[in-house]
């Protein structure tokens, strides 16, 4: 937990993920060990940690991957890492504060799996879309970064600066040629359009330091 001294430091990219994997690795070996005191070394050698476990690993990775590439932007923006939601046990993987407006930034990675829009419905009845992954249902990560940015609009509480919400997928299984696309409002794309997307945006009225002071106030350091 920061103090208010540091609030308005850009913050360390996968820090609270790399910390509960770190959490759970730890007390998976000593629980091995004291269960199998003899053999709890070969065992822990042999066997794979779960998958449980290991998702908050990949986690961390791509947050930090994406921090790098999010080292790409211009000086006019400011980005926070790994942001905290007061009350909640969640947190924003980056905010990012530009001259464009505002991005909330979710970091996914699926390895070598592509996301895709499916869409049902639209003229008899209501459109629905939703976002695929390997052919599976994901669209609560949709739902996930819509609640983030509706917290991050009433914290800046002004209908001048526009709010983006974007799920970044590192190592997705991206055509060559398009690719990204909209689910309920939600930008979904890789890391490199990302940053284009943030730099390409129209020019609108925005306190960027006065942003940043009042989104680190709200979302501490996770």
């Amino acid at each position: 937990m920061s103090s208010s001294g540091d609030a308005h430091q850009p913050g360390i990219a996968g820090a609270s993920a790399r910390r509960e994997y770190e959490r759970r690795s730890t007390a998976r070996d000593a629980r091995i060990r004291a269960a199998h005191p003899r053999i709890g070394g070969l065992i822990l050698a042999l066997s794979e940690e779960p998958q449980s476990t290991r998702a908050w690993e990949r986690g961390a990775i791509g947050e930090e991957l994406l921090a790098e590439r999010l080292r790409d932007l211009p000086d006019s923006f400011r980005v926070l890492h790994d942001r905290r939601i007061p009350g909640t046990r969640a947190n924003i993987d980056h905010l990012v504060v530009g001259p464009g407006g505002v991005w909330v930034v979710d970091a996914k990675r699926y390895v070598g799996q592509r996301p895709s829009l499916d869409v049902e419905g639209g003229i008899l009845r209501p459109r629905v879309e939703s976002l695929r992954i390997g052919g599976r249902d994901r669209t609560k990560l949709i739902e996930g970064v819509r609640g983030q940015v509706a917290l991050v609009v009433g914290t800046i509480d002004d209908s001048a600066v526009p709010v983006t919400g974007a799920l970044c997928f590192l190592d997705g299984d991206w055509p060559l040629i398009g690719g990204s696309f909209r689910v309920n409002e939600i930008e979904v794309l890789w890391p490199r359009l990302l940053v284009k997307r943030m730099i390409d945006s129209a020019t609108v009225p925005i306190d960027v330091a006065r942003t940043v002071a009042l989104l680190a106030a709200r979302f501490p350091h996770a």
